[in-house]
């Protein structure tokens, strides 16, 4: 039977608003362990990490709450690795998408050290690659691939003792529609994989997620990085940064389908549920339910294509 480790990181540090530090608790009111459970899963809560309080303050250089945004990221890079080094499959519930790094860089040293290969399905409204010298608020939360990538605050490039942790061509973006004006030069320079809206009304959510896991094997660690403002604000208000046009229900269910499909999932970040600005928890509601998809569980048993 697999063990999910699911590890709460209550923070919203790396936020433009505040909130999303109440959203683990809010997954676990909107019954994410019961329905992990159900699709025959070990589930291990180890809680909520502790780390500093978010001291809403103007950035520094570029940088808001960089020393409170490296702690948190430890914390978040330490309880990863323990849970890779069980066995046990990582489920990071967040708080802002800053998380990301310390994530994904102990997932990224993990499949260095198996001799695995990564794919990261970064599903966002928000490209999150900023740097400090072009971001339009310094918030940390629009950082986090530059950061992956080698481009950041040394304190938080290099968490599994190298960098980058994460190749250009490891990561696969997916709902993004909102991308600032230095962004879009540092994409382009790097190469970065995005189907943005745009691709997915012109070609079909189908088409993109076979794109975006074509190359992917056996051998291969898929970690889904889950920013629940990806999805449509009509269907997902809880969030702190809503973007019109995003995917609708059907078409997020099956982004979760068609991985689940792969049986290649390794780990997860579920991240920026702020349910102060929910509706009855309707979001979070909504993210057990793909969740739910994400392991499995479909309308009728289905055979994965190959």
């Amino acid at each position: 039977m697999k063990t999910i480790s699911l590890i709460g990181a209550p923070t919203d540090v790396g936020a433009s608003v505040k909130g999303a530090g109440m959203g683990p608790d809010a997954l676990r009111v909107a019954g994410l362990t019961q329905a992990l459970e159900a699709r025959n899963l070990s589930v291990v809560d180890h809680g909520n990490l502790h780390g500093p309080a978010n001291p809403w303050q103007a950035p520094v250089n570029g940088l808001r709450h960089l020393n409170e945004a490296i702690d948190w990221n430890q914390a978040v890079y330490n309880e990863v690795s323990n849970a890779l080094k069980l066995g046990h499959m990582p489920m990071m519930l967040g708080g802002d998408h800053c998380l990301a790094i310390g994530s994904i860089s102990a997932v990224a040293k993990h499949c260095k050290d198996h001799g695995k290969k990564l794919r990261v399905l970064w599903f966002d409204a928000h490209a999150d690659s900023n740097l400090s010298t072009i971001s339009p608020t310094g918030n940390i939360h629009g950082m986090p691939v530059a950061c992956l990538m080698g481009h950041g605050p040394e304190q938080l490039i290099a968490y599994g003792g190298y960098t980058p942790a994460m190749q250009p061509n490891e990561i696969r973006q997916i709902g993004i529609r909102s991308v600032d004006d230095g962004e879009r030069q540092f994409i382009h320079d790097m190469g970065i994989p995005v189907f943005d809206m745009r691709y997915i009304d012109e070609h079909g959510m189908r088409a993109v997620i076979l794109k975006a896991l074509e190359g992917v094997d056996e051998n291969t660690h898929i970690h889904v990085s889950f920013d629940l403002d990806c999805l449509d604000p009509d269907i997902a208000p809880g969030v702190g940064t809503a973007v019109l046009g995003g995917p609708t229900y059907r078409e997020a269910q099956l982004c979760m389908e068609m991985i689940a499909d792969t049986g290649l999932l390794g780990s997860l970040d579920v991240v920026e549920l702020n349910p102060a600005l929910d509706l009855r928890n309707q979001t979070a509601i909504l993210a057990v339910d793909l969740i739910e998809s994400l392991f499995g569980k479909s309308t009728l048993v289905r055979i994965a294509n190959k």
